[in-house]
């Protein structure tokens, strides 16, 4: 039986916008939860600031479902910035005087649009702590998976204006393909099972996105 699987949200995002994708991965028997967290629950991180909440109540969604399903592992989704606080959960460094140590209960960890790396100066001071101490695929006995969406070329156009600025916040260039808020450069690590899918976007509010039924399969097949 495949290992159950805890989706942590994206940056200022609720449990409730990944709804229909814990549901579609449990009916292809991908058994899923959700972190539950509701979007105003980030604000307290915004600007940089610590991420320890968000850390606290994923250690708590993990070890509920370990204990659920009576599995010592479990895989790891994380979408956008929920990519690289997943990144801070395996390790062993104390990030803010609390070590999580979560790589001894994650057997795959699946980003999803996740910005691994970023200019932006307000996620700089933790994302800078991820790759100083947690460098690609760091950690041996974790598979990584990172997939990056090709939906959208940055241009100083309509419809693709947020697009361009948010890939050059991110990696220096606009001109580049993404989706739509990740650049492709940023969304992959060194060491990982790297994936670029054809017309998946940033949101789950978009028409179509990771956890849409026409693109799911693509990297669900991963978490078996």
């Amino acid at each position: 039986m495949p290992l159950p699987n805890v989706i942590l949200p994206g940056y200022l995002a609720g449990a409730r916008d990944y709804d229909d994708l814990a549901q579609t991965l449990t009916k292809m028997g991908f058994p899923t939860v959700i972190v539950p967290l509701r979007w105003w629950e980030w604000v307290p991180t915004v600007g940089g600031r610590s991420i320890a909440p968000i850390l606290k109540q994923l250690d708590q969604a993990v070890k509920q479902i370990c204990q659920q399903f009576d599995t010592p592992k479990i895989n790891l989704i994380g979408h956008s910035a929920g990519g690289w606080v997943a990144r801070i959960y395996l390790g062993e460094v104390a990030y803010y005087d609390k070590v999580w140590h979560g790589q001894t209960s994650i057997a795959k960890l699946v980003t999803l649009g996740t910005p691994q790396r970023s200019l932006e100066p307000w996620t700089r001071r933790n994302l800078d702590f991820v790759n100083d101490n947690y460098p690609g695929a760091f950690h041996p006995d974790v598979e990584y998976v990172c997939v990056a969406g090709k939906s959208v070329y940055g241009e100083k156009k309509l419809g693709q204006w947020l697009a361009y600025s948010s890939y050059e916040l991110t990696c220096g260039t606009g001109n580049t393909w993404g989706d739509g808020i990740t650049p492709i450069e940023a969304a992959h690590l060194d060491g990982a099972k790297n994936l670029v899918i054809e017309k998946a976007n940033h949101s789950p509010k978009s028409t179509l996105w990771y956890g849409s039924p026409e693109i799911l399969p693509t990297w669900a097949t991963y978490l078996g």
